[in-house]
């Protein structure tokens, strides 16, 4: 995901992309304790988009207050 992807969106639709996120990392943990895990790399690219978005709550958090 884009850094200008996630800025476009509104505090409530990072809110629902950053849980679903983590669901998703979640999954992607037990395939990997599974070992059916095919693109490891994805675990990585999940959690740096992650870190994105919760960095990009901060701002507007920190701007509308």
């Amino acid at each position: 995901m884009k850094i200008s992807e996630i800025q476009d969106l509104t505090v409530q639709e990072l809110l629902v992309k950053g849980r679903d996120l983590r669901m998703e990392l979640f999954n992607l943990r037990l395939q990997k304790a599974s070992s059916q895990l095919e693109k490891s790399h994805r675990i990585r690219a999940i959690r740096r988009d992650i870190a994105r978005i919760e960095t990009q709550l901060s701002k507007q958090r920190k701007k509308s207050a």
